[in-house]
């Protein structure tokens, strides 16, 4: 059994900064809740509460839990917008706790601390993830803790500490699994830095079994549905990939606030100069390194990038001893990255301005979040102005997911016909009923259209979209030339 004294003999862990840190993890969480009703659902929102309403164990593009927070949301607070951001704004205030946490496990003071907490809070992805509900939103505290277990197994050399991080990880199996990147990362740390000790204490094995004993289900989910997740992400390899290898390392400068660079720079640093912890920094590099080869986004290991930056926080507050020049530039740093993070990440751009900003133009969730109601009033127009007879045997067909979730949510104010799209998991929901012969076309080019209907009228154009469902076509289309069920694998997409 390996011992702490073959791990670390140090100072003790500082004590906790209570107050401040859950004063700034209050405020957040307050501010987040404020305007959690600004701008409107994100795509995705609506397409987890969609995905929530048929709840199952795993879905094709998407593991089952943030559906199943999206669909508790709504029954516990309303089918709102504002009810599924509830779950993310307090998620955001434990994110700033467990990165405080973080910073205090490395040998980070009261202020290192605060610091810690401060930049955590400000920060451009935390606060892109806790004003609306993204897989992103869980999958930053759920990494954040097992940083924090795996630092503490390492650190204090109290094995008991990887049950704590198996646990986590075989919850976040359920949002993304994702979370492998982490623990590749930090088991090939320790082959190739050490301390290899940690390798021979049965724990370590004992908090692994436990992680796949608690992952299982979405494990068997996967095989026994020939494993969509990796189809899937073949499918964004193709469709993303190439973008996303050019964004990635631009990305990594600003997903937590670019005039803190510095400190997670000292933080890598600081983990290297550490044998306990150069595990964790040979993670960072080695799971860019993976993302980029399999053309994931850049908020891949953002999880990682909070790491470095509570590393760099005690560093950083050292250099700061007695220098009062220097606390001014980091405060103003602070300040600074600050203002930058809630214009680009929290709808404080009047919805109606958005369009054509350099907000909208970097912040997707920003330009995806403003229009959808005026979207589904204006498809509804189309189904209005159809005769009655086609009104009575006309379905919706929307080409994405974002259009059908949108098309479901105001499916009942406008009395919409039932919803269909061949994209993603809706593709396994089925086709439409064979008595349907008129399909209200939402995005779908008429050069996807020839040659499948007998005939197809483009009716509208969709305006007041801040992002891609600007212009897109709705098309009334009469008469499949085939059945539905023969047309429908035609119509599948991945994306």
């Amino acid at each position: 059994m390996v011992t702490i004294t073959e791990i670390r003999q140090g100072p003790p862990v500082p004590r906790f900064a209570l107050r401040p840190v859950g004063a700034v993890a209050l405020a957040v969480t307050g501010v987040l809740l404020a305007v959690s009703p600004w701008y409107g659902y994100h795509r995705d929102e609506l397409y987890f509460r969609l995905l929530g309403q048929h709840h199952r164990l795993g879905y094709f593009d998407t593991p089952p839990l943030t559906p199943l927070v999206a669909r508790i949301s709504t029954a516990l607070f309303g089918d709102t917008v504002a009810a599924l951001r509830v779950v993310p704004a307090l998620l955001t205030g434990v994110l700033v706790v467990l990165v405080a946490c973080v910073a205090r496990e490395l040998g980070g003071s009261r202020t290192a601390q605060i610091l810690a907490a401060a930049g955590t809070a400000t920060g451009l992805f935390p606060l892109v993830a806790g004003h609306a509900l993204l897989t992103l939103t869980l999958d930053l505290p759920l990494w954040t803790a097992a940083i924090l277990f795996i630092l503490r197994a390492l650190l204090r050399g109290d094995g008991r500490w990887w049950f704590a991080a198996g646990a986590v990880v075989g919850v976040a199996a359920y949002n993304r699994q994702l979370i492998v990147l982490l623990l590749i990362g930090v088991g090939a740390g320790l082959l190739l830095a050490g301390p290899r000790a940690v390798l021979r204490d049965p724990r370590l094995w004992l908090g692994a079994l436990f992680a796949l004993a608690i992952a299982a289900p979405n494990v068997v989910y996967q095989s026994t549905h020939e494993w969509p997740q990796l189809q899937m992400a073949a499918a964004l390899k193709i469709d993303e990939g190439a973008d996303n290898r050019v964004t990635f390392v631009p990305l990594q400068l600003v997903l937590v606030s670019w005039p803190l660079i510095p400190v997670m720079v000292a933080g890598w640093i600081r983990l290297w100069r550490d044998r306990v912890t150069r595990s964790a920094a040979i993670a960072y590099p080695l799971c860019c390194a993976l993302a980029l080869y399999s053309g994931g986004r850049p908020d891949y290991v953002a999880g990682l990038l909070l790491l470095l930056f509570a590393a760099g926080c005690a560093p950083t507050v050292e250099w700061l001893t007695g220098r009062h020049r220097r606390r001014v530039l980091v405060v103003a740093a602070v300040a600074l990255g600050a203002l930058n993070n809630v214009v680009f990440a929290l709808p404080v751009i009047p919805a109606a301005s958005l369009r054509g900003t350099p907000v909208a133009l970097a912040n997707e969730v920003a330009r995806e979040s403003v229009g959808w109601p005026g979207f589904a009033a204006q498809v509804a127009a189309v189904v209005r102005a159809l005769p009655a007879r086609d009104r009575a045997r006309a379905v919706l067909l929307a080409s994405n997911y974002g259009e059908a979730g949108a098309l479901d949510r105001w499916a009942g104010t406008y009395d919409l016909p039932p919803v269909h799209s061949p994209h993603n998991e809706l593709y396994w929901w089925g086709p439409p009923p064979e008595t349907a012969r008129v399909a209200v076309v939402v995005g779908a080019p008429s050069s996807f259209l020839t040659g499948r209907f007998a005939r197809c009228d483009r009716t509208a154009s969709i305006d007041g979209m801040a992002g891609e469902e600007q212009g897109v076509p709705v098309t009334v289309c009469r008469d499949p030339v085939t059945s539905w069920t023969a047309l429908w694998p035609e119509l599948r997409h991945y994306s």
